[in-house]
């Protein structure tokens, strides 16, 4: 479908590019699509099958963009926002091809008190999932559902506050990272990078990738990894 229908009509290049993040990604893996020991389970049951007993091999691609728009700080401490608002577009039909397609919203309660979001158009359903120890609670849209478009040809998600919060910080998440560049020249310039996990008892294993400034030459044997003041040498 292109840039047509389906949720890729969001993927404005020019308001993509100007946010504060954000991060394209490309995942292949090989499942195995039929095998003599699992020939009549489905395919979730061959994931754990040895190669060796795998007749037909199947190729999955996963393709992902991450992108974080900072609206608090540039609408003037507003947390209010739309898709139209971000994207300058809205959703106005589903690409055919699409065996699903789903829009997730966050709408787990920051506070004890959980009226304090506000979320339209109604969501065709609810979600309920628990992140990283946390009950996280979704607003779902499915764009392949009949009712969706009946009332608008397009849909535009809004999310309102309907009370201004007590205090403008925004939520420390569980997980979460600074990065900052020292130093300068090949001889002092310096990468920080601190991460920080904020639960009271539950450690998270973390993928760290790291983007070199083209002006930065790294030197590997000089790699330091600091945890709770104790140095961590990786494998």
């Amino acid at each position: 479908c292109s840039l047509q229908a389906g949720l890729a009509v969001l993927l404005k290049a020019e308001r993509l590019f100007h946010s504060s993040y954000h991060s394209q990604a490309v995942h292949i893996r090989p499942i195995c699509r039929v095998s003599y020991w699992f020939a009549q389970l489905p395919c979730a049951a061959c994931l754990f099958v040895q190669d060796a007993s795998c007749l037909a091999m199947s190729w999955e691609l996963r393709q992902t963009l991450t992108v974080v728009f900072d609206f608090f700080s540039s609408g003037q401490g507003k947390k209010d926002w739309s898709l139209f608002k971000m994207f300058s577009r809205t959703l106005t039909d589903t690409c055919p091809l699409a065996s699903q397609s789903k829009v997730y919203v966050d709408i787990s309660p920051k506070t004890k008190e959980k009226e304090l979001l506000e979320v339209s158009p109604p969501p065709t359903s609810v979600h309920e999932a628990v992140v990283q120890g946390d009950k996280k609670t979704y607003a779902v849209y499915d764009l392949l559902s009949p009712s969706l478009f009946n009332t608008s040809r397009s849909l535009n998600v809004q999310l309102k506050w309907k009370r201004p919060q007590d205090s403008s910080e925004m939520p420390i998440p569980t997980l979460h990272a600074q990065r900052y560049v020292a130093g300068y020249g090949l001889q002092t310039g310096e990468i920080c990078t601190l991460i920080y996990n904020t639960h009271p008892y539950r450690a998270f294993p973390v993928i760290l990738l790291e983007t070199v400034p083209w002006y930065l030459r790294l030197y590997v044997h000089t790699l330091t990894i600091i945890t709770k003041g104790k140095e961590n040498k990786p494998s």
